[in-house]
């Protein structure tokens, strides 16, 4: 790999944390669409085998965050509109969806839906923007990431 990925092992997104989503990472730069397959644990519910809104949200901005840094890298949220169509629920496979609705300059749209077969249980809109990697060198972990980095690289 040629560039650092934006995330750490410990994200809750993409990476490995034990409660994590582990969302695949994109496999090529400058893509248009991110899909992948996601299933809430009894970890992730608010009430009984239900999962918490914010998880969802979480997940929407999560795939959508995925797909902007690949489609631009790096990228952050800069705000995500979320509307939820019915509960969504715990131990069941769902397929989450983004997909860049326009890109100029640092700003890049991108929707996002997480369905239940063919029925869409909640969905998102999102601007993001590109950033300059110095962003995530704010603080003492992200430096020691990025000399980590720079060791492997250099």
């Amino acid at each position: 790999m040629a560039i650092p990925p934006h995330h750490d092992p410990a994200c809750w997104g993409c990476g490995d944390a034990p409660q994590g989503l582990h969302l695949p990472q994109p496999a090529a730069a400058g893509i248009e669409r991110y899909d992948a397959v996601v299933t809430f644990g009894e970890h992730h519910q608010a009430g009984p085998g239900i999962v918490h809104g914010g998880l969802v949200a979480a997940a929407l901005d999560e795939a959508s965050g995925l797909l902007a840094t690949w489609h631009c890298f790096p990228a952050v949220t800069a705000r995500i509109f979320v509307r939820y169509r019915r509960p969504v629920v715990i131990n069941h496979e769902l397929i989450l969806a983004a997909w860049v609705t326009d890109s100029r300059g640092r700003r890049i749209h991108i929707d996002a839906e997480l369905r239940d077969g063919d029925e869409v249980v909640a969905e998102s809109r999102g601007a993001f923007l590109h950033v300059p990697l110095e962003h995530f060198l704010a603080t003492p972990e992200g430096r020691a990431a990025g000399e980590a980095w720079r060791r492997r690289l250099g």
